[in-house]
């Protein structure tokens, strides 16, 4: 039997969280109570249907959104009682955001990209620059650190933003569909990559996606249905058939459940 992880060994709790939003008198209630515990270095899909609450699940653990009622915890901090400055002061330091549209910026090159986190991080011009170059080696694109986002592949765009997002060597990274702009192969490439990263680096990756292929990345599957966490499984309990998904336990498919 699984031993309930203590408090030390969780970089992400959440408990409770609540998120309601007023629109013309009605609510609409994007989570509804939601309680999910993530493991420091472990790799966790959050997956379900557009609507069902993953997005915004994805934006109150970063911060990037506060929650109504609960509480969420990084790294053994109660984020939810944050003020602005202390907020910002978090993402910086301990979350690494990858998104799906890259967010690089144009006019800088691969290396300035890296190293633009460690600026608002005040850390040293040399040490960042060094570190930034160390990253780009990681994601195999050290020969490209001149290069802007204009002369890279898509699949290079997504590789320095990876890079970036360890660039102030976080707790936890969060990845936003960071396949969702890519082909296949180009895909399973930033797949691996992840994965690669989460075990070098020992950082915590959640990652928001509806990408059958990420099931096998991950230690554990978050399903988010209807603002509430429906069930979590490991990979060995979720089985994948002809582009859909079967419960091993249940033989149900995803959408029937």
């Amino acid at each position: 039997m699984e031993q309930t992880p203590t408090f030390d060994q969780l970089a992400v709790i959440v408990e409770e969280a609540k998120k309601y939003y007023y629109m013309g008198g009605e609510v609409v209630k994007a989570l509804d109570g939601v309680d999910v515990q993530i493991r420091k270095g472990e790799y966790v899909s959050i997956m379900g249907p557009s609507g069902s609450g993953k997005t915004t699940l994805f934006n109150v653990v970063g911060g990037l959104t506060k929650p109504t009622s609960g509480r969420v915890f990084i790294d053994k901090t109660d984020i939810s009682k944050l003020d602005a400055t202390e907020l910002a002061w978090l993402r910086c330091r301990k979350i690494g955001y990858i998104f799906q549209t890259f967010n690089l910026i144009p006019i800088m090159t691969a290396l300035q990209n890296v190293t633009l986190p460690m600026i608002f991080a005040g850390v040293p011009r040399s040490e960042r620059e060094d570190r930034a170059f160390k990253l780009l080696q990681m994601v195999g694109l050290d020969d490209r650190a001149g290069h802007k986002p204009t002369e890279l592949s898509g699949g290079q765009q997504q590789r320095v933003a990876i890079a970036r997002a360890f660039a102030n060597r976080p707790s936890i990274v969060l990845a936003d569909e960071p396949t969702g702009n890519l082909d296949l192969k180009t895909g399973l490439e930033i797949i691996n990559l992840m994965i690669e990263m989460n075990r070098r680096q020992d950082v915590t990756i959640m990652c928001n996606t509806h990408d059958l292929k990420i099931i096998d990345a991950s230690d554990r599957i978050v399903w988010i249905r209807d603002g509430l966490v429906d069930r979590i499984e490991t990979k060995d309990e979720v089985e994948i058939t002809v582009g859909q998904m079967r419960d091993r336990t249940t033989g149900r498919l995803a959408e029937e459940q």
